[in-house]
């Protein structure tokens, strides 16, 4: 159960407190954008909603502990560093213009803001966390595209476009190696529509900036998973969504819950 005194809900984000030690986090779901930004917004929606990762809220039920942001990644970006956390240019946003001339400076002051506001709160769940379980885990939840070539292009090399790429670069392998052989093998063995997803680690991402910012803070005591689940439940560029193969990977991600929370108990 939910204790409601202590979750946190607000326009820009919502933290939600409950009973294990993983922690499911989905960064980049939000697709809203506040009123008084709109005006100088360029980009279209169609556009926002194909870079964002939408569902990663829906995926993050599966633990009762959670983090989900609300706001656009294009209004501000918590998976970024904080230079790089409000997208100015195209050249912040795969060559997409966001906004227009007459933007103030305000739109990025207050994006910093949100910024700032959010690593303070998480990390005080993260503080509060440690000290009741030891050892934490985060499945730090994303979706990416692999049909850059258009909706009627080739899709990317699968070679290169695992459909679970799992992103580790700044965990400390040493004592989390257990824990990320444990998902990496059960989300493998999962059911998934009759059959077994490729699931590989460090190919097309290595985890991003909130990955890092957490294992520089909790190098020893918490463990972000970075899982970037490429969209194969959905069609990107129309967002047709498939119901039953979202689903199954909610299932799917679920299933590794209980081995990561024994080796996660082992470490503790």
């Amino acid at each position: 159960m939910f204790d409601k005194e202590t979750d946190m809900e607000r326009g820009e984000w919502r933290i939600l407190r409950g009973d294990m030690p993983l922690i499911t986090t989905s960064l980049h779901d939000g697709h809203d954008i506040k009123l008084g930004a709109l005006p100088f917004l360029v980009v279209d929606e169609a556009t926002r909603l194909r870079e964002e990762d939408p569902y990663t809220g829906e995926l993050a039920e599966v633990s009762d502990t959670r983090v989900i942001v609300r706001q656009s990644r294009f209004k501000f970006d918590v998976n970024r560093p904080r230079d790089k956390a409000v997208y100015r240019s195209a050249e912040d946003a795969w060559g997409i213009n966001v906004w227009n001339e007459n933007v103030p400076e305000t739109i990025f002051t207050e994006g910093l803001a949100f910024y700032d506001a959010f690593n303070q709160e998480v990390f005080a769940l993260l503080d509060e966390w440690v000290e009741r379980f030891g050892t934490v885990v985060v499945y730090d939840l994303h979706t990416y595209n692999h049909r850059r070539n258009g909706p009627d292009g080739e899709p990317a090399d699968p070679d290169g476009n695992p459909e679970v790429n799992i992103g580790t670069g700044t965990l400390n392998r040493q004592r989390f190696g257990r824990i990320v052989e444990r998902f990496m093998q059960e989300l493998s063995d999962a059911d998934y529509l009759g059959r077994h997803l490729d699931v590989q680690e460090n190919v097309k991402f290595n985890g991003g900036d909130f990955s890092r910012r957490i294992h520089e803070r909790y190098y020893d005591s918490v463990c972000v998973l970075a899982i970037e689940f490429k969209k194969i439940f959905m069609d990107e560029w129309t967002g047709e969504i498939d119901p039953e193969g979202l689903h199954a990977l909610k299932r799917a991600l679920a299933s590794t819950i209980p081995g990561v929370l024994e080796e996660c108990i082992n470490l503790s």
